[in-house]
């Protein structure tokens, strides 16, 4: 919660949020544990499609983090994407600014956006150290900065986990801030696309989805997960926030 406040504080101070039309019916749902609080935001704004966050906790067993900030496709930008999963005994955590295109064949759009960002892995990489293998398939939507780790939830880590957030989440507000509207239709087609993959692959993969339909029935939490494919196709719809909640973290 403290991360999503200072984050929303510090979107504002850049542009002017407007609440998503799906943030109401999602204050709707309630868990079907009433030991657990959820609690959902979205926002659009100028150059952001969609910003939201999910946050779940239940007292003295779980606290789950899914926060994420898409542009609108009009930029290439990379997608934030802030994924943690705490109980008592440890905390998982992904963190990242995930490319929209392969960087491995992409190299002009891997330098556009994450050369002067290199000292971010570099301040944090020791302090989160790396969580372990993960698939081929998962390193396709990974950026050479992401965090992926696993550490024991003291209140030191937690403290770096915070500063991390913030770092990767300013890092790219800035580049929001200096994103260029691209005009070209077939790029923008391009990026829409990109988007598309990146979500189409979460709505697939994402372990989350046993316990969110655990948490809130299962017919909301196909809702959350399931109705990506018809964003992008249909751009009238905008995002909608319920889509795609990951609970836990992405896809090892």
């Amino acid at each position: 919660q403290r991360f999503v406040r200072t984050a929303l504080e510090q979107t504002r101070l850049r542009t002017a949020l407007t609440p998503h039309p799906s943030q109401e019916k999602f204050r709707l749902i309630r868990a079907n544990d009433d030991a657990a609080v959820l609690d959902a935001l979205s926002f659009t704004a100028p150059k952001i499609r969609l910003l939201r966050s999910l946050t779940v906790e239940k007292k003295n067993s779980v606290q789950v983090l899914d926060f994420a900030a898409f542009s609108e496709p009009e930029y290439d930008l990379p997608i934030f994407c802030a994924n943690a999963f705490t109980t008592p005994a440890q905390s998982i955590v992904v963190l990242d600014l995930n490319p929209l295109y392969d960087i491995t064949e992409d190299r002009d759009y891997k330098d556009k956006y994450y050369r002067n960002l290199m000292p971010l892995i570099q301040k944090y990489s020791e302090l989160l150290p790396w969580g372990g293998k993960i698939t081929s398939e998962s390193l396709r939507f990974f950026s050479p900065i992401v965090i992926w780790t696993i550490f024991e939830p003291t209140e030191r880590n937690h403290h770096v986990l915070y500063s991390a957030l913030m770092d990767y989440y300013k890092a790219w507000l800035q580049l929001t801030d200096q994103a260029a509207e691209e005009n070209n239709k077939t790029k923008v087609v391009r990026n829409r696309e990109a988007q598309h993959r990146y979500l189409t692959w979460r709505a697939e993969k994402d372990p989350g989805f046993p316990l969110l339909k655990k948490l809130i029935g299962e017919s909301y939490a196909k809702v959350s997960l399931l109705p990506t494919f018809t964003i992008f196709t249909h751009t009238q719809f905008m995002l909608f926030a319920e889509l795609l909640v990951a609970l836990i973290f992405r896809i090892w």
